[in-house]
């Protein structure tokens, strides 16, 4: 019987992992477009609440001054990433903050944190910082 569990348990963890690398793989999607300087249609990838908060031209404006400076991107690699049913400032549902540490052109060394929201059954950002 011990066995049965054992194998229950490895399975399980199976699927969480399958569903993190999608949760993951879709946020660091996104931020491809990002890296591509195609700003206006990562706003357009976004969450209905990402873009209520911040208008397209506002976030275009915002990635110009902040992240086209740093030039391109020269490696990423995915630190941690969390779930919470509730953020400061946002409303009830379910969300992943996960962080990057990431190499540009001009910045060694600079950790992003993207949130995405699960809106239907996608996974979409409503959060991006770079520090």
């Amino acid at each position: 019987m011990k066995n049965v569990f054992f194998i229950i348990a490895i399975y399980m963890s199976s699927i969480a992992n399958a569903l993190a690398n999608q949760e993951t793989d879709a946020a660091l999607s996104w931020l491809k477009v990002v890296d591509s300087g195609q700003y206006i249609e990562s706003w357009q990838q976004a969450a209905p609440y990402f873009q209520e908060q911040l208008s397209s031209s506002a976030w275009e404006q915002a990635l110009n001054q902040v992240r086209a400076p740093l030039g391109k991107v020269i490696s990423r690699q995915v630190k941690n990433s969390s779930q919470h049913s509730s953020l400061p400032g946002a409303p009830t549902g379910e969300y992943i903050v996960i962080t990057t540490v990431a190499s540009f052109e001009h910045k060694q060394s600079a950790v992003e944190t993207i949130t995405i929201s699960k809106v239907g059954n996608e996974w979409r950002a409503v959060g991006y910082f770079i520090k």
